[in-house]
């Protein structure tokens, strides 16, 4: 078999999501679609990691397996985008080594998640107004605390299938555009759920609702009912996934 890496970007506003779920329209499912009925085979892809309902990708991997090589991927990418809605773009199409994953063989992957300052009737879809605004230096003292920990399970869904709630953080700040305050976060791995928790916890820090050692206190109680609620998922963007260099089998 014979293994391709697609890149894609997606609008998650009508999606449950990355992954297939009975009954519930999902990404995975339209692009199963899109390349079975393309290629003329059952292809079923494997994405780089599972999006909550209603989160966007602007950059996501995924990766398929077909009996024969691809005469002209370029023009796959073009005839997929004719296929697909509207909400999918497809970028591109390589071939890779047989052994690279698109969820396992990634070494990071980076969120942004959207704050309006104020109102605004051209982001509202796309960003959060949360209110009080909450103070930037505070959150980004709380940004800081974060790289002290590898056990994240206080920002994790409660009962999952994961094996480990161990993650490491690798960049974690947030930043003001004079629209709006955004949230960057790179990390090794994600847990389900974790980046809006951060942000719903951290948003009580910069309210001053909550203070820095309350923050550290949360993440060292190892417990989801301590920290904040969940902050809604259109906001949050899959941003980048990071893969070791000479992936492609053909440079």
């Amino acid at each position: 078999m014979i293994r391709y890496f697609i890149e894609l970007a997606y609008n998650g506003s009508k999606y449950h999501g990355w992954q297939i779920q009975p009954g519930a329209p999902t990404v995975q499912e339209e692009l199963n679609k899109a390349l079975s009925t393309l290629l003329r085979e059952d292809i079923s892809v494997v994405g780089a990691g599972r999006t909550d309902t209603g989160v966007h990708a602007s950059f996501y991997v995924a990766h398929f397996e077909v009996e024969q090589q691809l005469a002209d991927p370029g023009q796959i990418v073009y005839k997929l985008n004719r296929l697909l809605g509207k909400d999918i773009a497809i970028y591109q199409l390589y071939q890779v080594h047989p052994d690279i994953h698109a969820r396992f063989s990634a070494l990071s992957r980076t969120y942004k998640y959207y704050l309006d300052k104020q109102k605004d009737p051209f982001t509202y879809t796309y960003a959060w107004k949360v209110f009080p605004l909450p103070e930037i230096t505070r959150m980004n003292e709380a940004c800081r605390i974060l790289f002290e920990y590898t056990d994240f399970t206080s920002f994790s869904k409660l009962h999952t299938d994961v094996k480990t709630n161990y993650c490491t953080i690798l960049e974690a700040y947030w930043e003001d555009t004079g629209s709006q305050l955004i949230f960057t976060i790179k990390a090794n791995r994600f847990l389900r759920n974790m980046v809006r928790a951060i942000v719903g916890t951290m948003l009580e820090v910069g309210q001053g609702k909550l203070s820095i050692n309350g923050f550290r206190k949360i993440i060292e109680s190892k417990d989801r009912c301590c920290a904040g609620t969940s902050v809604p998922g259109h906001a949050l963007f899959l941003y980048d996934i990071e893969y070791p260099q000479g992936i492609k089998k053909f440079q």
